[in-house]
């Protein structure tokens, strides 16, 4: 099982495991993981329609920290703001008229969603990410694109043609037919050479996820992810042309946002049910992807040591370049990881203290109000918990 693992982990792949949908019912799980050495191990819940709450003093956090924490997002213009531990909401806000059910666009957040939607349909055999793209996208047969792979669109490394005029304005706001538009673009550079934030490669698995399971990413994401974890609020939306966005596109609330980082915490697990295998989460969040950028996985950001790069400037790792050695939150737990969208929208997951924090806010904060960025989510784990 070990290799097996390593193989998934270092290849963004995964075996296939079987999955179901759970029911929504609020309990504690029957297996929680095992305490330190002398400590009794936490209760470990899952939401149901609602979420179980518990005082953040007794969940481990110093209350002043977090409420600083809190007043630092209240001031980066923040809609909402959440911490949740072991299943549980220990700290919860809203502003701005934001309630518990208001959704909003969550921008590239939404690339951690379209990730997890290809796990979901490897595991149901409907494609391997090792598979040439052009095998669900026709058009790139015989063409320069031929040999990238589902795996290379899921890492950014896959060469197709980046810009920032094309992939900012000319995709993602004046195209109707965004899948249509990111197909015909270019190939720049071998698979596996370059790595570019590119949203316009990203957006072409909206095609193949169509291609391979049938119904559009859509669709796909309502029956397989958003509904079987109570995501209630949420909806992948559509472009122009009615094809489903994949770059971007999802409408969610702090809430739900955390009970999908908190089924990526349980490691695809949903109260028993394994939504996504938990190789696929190893793989596309446990270690960097490829050798250009250590802060990406398969369309996550990670907290992993090594070169850094930008996600406004493409990078073949040659000496000199644009990537310097370092870390996304420097000081934050190695294994901690993010969903990111446009106007600091945040989900971060933290494996070792089982905490996930959620902030969403508007695409672009108000002149004079300073970013509420991922380094102060991750302060939650690092200055405000206590244990």
């Amino acid at each position: 099982m070990g290799v097996t693992l390593a193989i998934a982990v270092a290849a963004c792949s995964a075996a296939p495991t079987s999955s179901s949908a759970p029911d929504t019912t609020t309990r504690a799980a029957t297996t929680p993981p095992s305490g330190a050495a002398g400590t009794e191990a936490p209760t470990i819940s899952y939401p149901g329609v609602e979420w179980a709450t518990e005082d953040p003093v007794t969940a481990g956090f110093d209350k002043d920290k977090l409420d600083a924490i809190a007043a630092r997002a209240e001031a980066g213009a923040s809609n909402c703001f959440l911490v949740s531990r072991h299943g549980k909401i220990v700290d919860e806000r809203y502003w701005k008229k934001a309630t518990p059910d208001t959704a909003q666009e969550v921008f590239s957040a939404t690339k951690s969603y379209t990730s997890t939607l290809v796990g979901i349909a490897q595991d149901e055999g409907k494609l391997k990410v090792t598979d040439k793209a052009s095998a669900y996208i026709p058009e790139w047969a015989g063409t320069p694109s031929t040999d990238v792979t589902v795996e290379n669109l899921l890492k950014n490394d896959s060469g197709r043609h980046w810009d920032a005029k094309t992939d900012y304005t000319d995709m993602t706001i004046r195209a109707k037919d965004k899948t249509a538009f990111a197909i015909g673009l270019g190939q720049d550079a071998p698979p596996g050479t370059v790595w570019a934030y590119n949203n316009s490669a990203i957006q072409t698995l909206s095609a193949v996820l169509k291609s391979a399971t049938g119904v559009d990413a859509s669709t796909y994401a309502q029956d397989k992810l958003l509904a079987p974890i109570g995501m209630a609020h949420s909806t992948l939306k559509r472009d122009a042309s009615g094809g489903s966005l994949t770059f971007m596109g999802l409408s969610s609330t702090c809430r739900d946002m955390a009970r999908f980082g908190y089924l990526m915490l349980r490691k695809g697990n949903w109260d028993g049910k394994q939504i996504v295998p938990a190789a696929w989460v190893e793989a596309a969040t446990g270690r960097s992807s490829q050798k250009l950028n250590a802060a990406y996985g398969c369309l996550w950001w990670l907290n992993r040591k090594g070169p850094i790069a930008s996600p406004l400037q493409p990078t073949t790792g040659e000496a000199g370049g644009d990537q310097k050695d370092g870390q996304l939150v420097p000081g934050a737990p190695e294994d901690m990881y993010f969903a990111l969208g446009f106007g600091n929208q945040i989900i971060s997951v933290d494996p070792g203290s089982d905490t996930v924090v959620v902030r969403l806010g508007p695409g672009r904060a108000p002149a004079g109000s300073g970013p509420f960025t991922q380094k102060d989510t991750a302060a939650v784990v690092t200055d405000a918990l206590t244990e």
